[in-house]
């Protein structure tokens, strides 16, 4: 069986869990090359942190993860950091902070999209504009989160591989129907998870659902990362969609077992004072534009 060689571009942070005084290498499209690779592809994340303790954090744990971090660039500023709170097991995000960790392709970048099986990005990297180009060069996986609406679906579901959504609060049937709509705006394949409820995977008009592990979290956070890394992996090794469905079910479970994403605590050591609301965060960002043209 070859193995799959998957670049991760996008967003980081460092997961700050105030009240054990820790901070934890995070974000989706960080937690995906950590995770692919566990379940055994090659992967590699290009994206941008600062030479501060946060960003040394980041560089090493991907380091120790075995994870290619030749396309990690360091940059003035601060390493972005989310600040975490938890209630009945369940993460709660109080504060983040993005730092510098938005940027755009760089041409290094791009020759290696075009080498690799697959390219993961989503909706927290901020470069939508970017998606027909990445698409252009390799298989697309976006995660769109909990971004559900009808214009990000237009433009972002007809170039994608796998676009994965996060469905926590709808029911089977709304979850279907979300699947349907990416299907058909040409999507190949579509997973939606739902937490405690599953998830199901809609793969050329065939359905496939999976029951979630019942078990008591300890900490929920990076276990939709971990369902997306091991359907990735799992599509690009053609392995049965009945069978990567329920492995990523069994590894999404064994993430809610640990604090942080995946492991490699430090001490804390950011400046809360940068600390913006969830809703300020994506009010104020802007997007990358995009690649100018040639």
């Amino acid at each position: 069986m070859p193995i799959p060689r998957i670049l991760s571009f996008g967003d980081n942070v460092v997961d700050c869990y105030e009240e054990q005084g820790l901070m934890y290498p995070g974000g989706n499209c960080l937690n995906l090359a950590v995770f692919a690779h566990r379940f055994g592809a090659d992967t590699f994340y290009a994206g941008a942190v600062a030479e501060d303790a946060a960003g040394l954090l980041i560089r090493s744990a991907l380091a120790a993860e075995g994870v290619d971090i030749s396309h990690l660039r360091t940059l003035s500023g601060n390493t972005a950091f989310c600040v975490i709170g938890s209630e009945a097991g369940d993460r709660v995000f109080l504060g983040a902070d993005l730092g510098v960790s938005i940027l755009g392709p760089s041409p290094q970048d791009l020759a290696l999209m075009s080498q690799v099986d697959a390219v993961h990005t989503g909706r927290s990297s901020h470069i939508d504009a970017w998606v027909p180009h990445i698409a252009a060069l390799s298989r697309l996986s976006y995660d769109f989160a909990t971004a559900h609406d009808a214009d990000r679906l237009a433009r972002v579901a007809p170039h994608c591989h796998l676009a994965s959504f996060s469905g926590g609060g709808l029911s089977r049937d709304q979850a279907l129907r979300l699947a349907q709509r990416a299907e058909a705006l040409g999507a190949r394949h579509v997973l939606v998870t739902r937490g405690d409820s599953g998830a199901l995977l809609l793969s050329a008009g065939e359905l496939t659902e999976t029951r979630a592990e019942i078990i008591t979290p300890l900490d929920t956070l990076g276990a939709g990362d971990t369902f997306i890394a091991r359907v990735l992996t799992g599509l690009l090794r053609a392995e049965r969609p009945a069978d990567l469905l329920a492995a990523a079910a069994s590894e999404a479970a064994q993430t809610c077992s640990w604090h942080g994403g995946f492991g490699h605590a430090a001490p804390m050591e950011v400046d809360l004072s940068l600390s913006k609301s969830v809703a300020e965060i994506y009010r104020i960002t802007r997007a990358v534009p995009a690649p100018a043209a040639s």
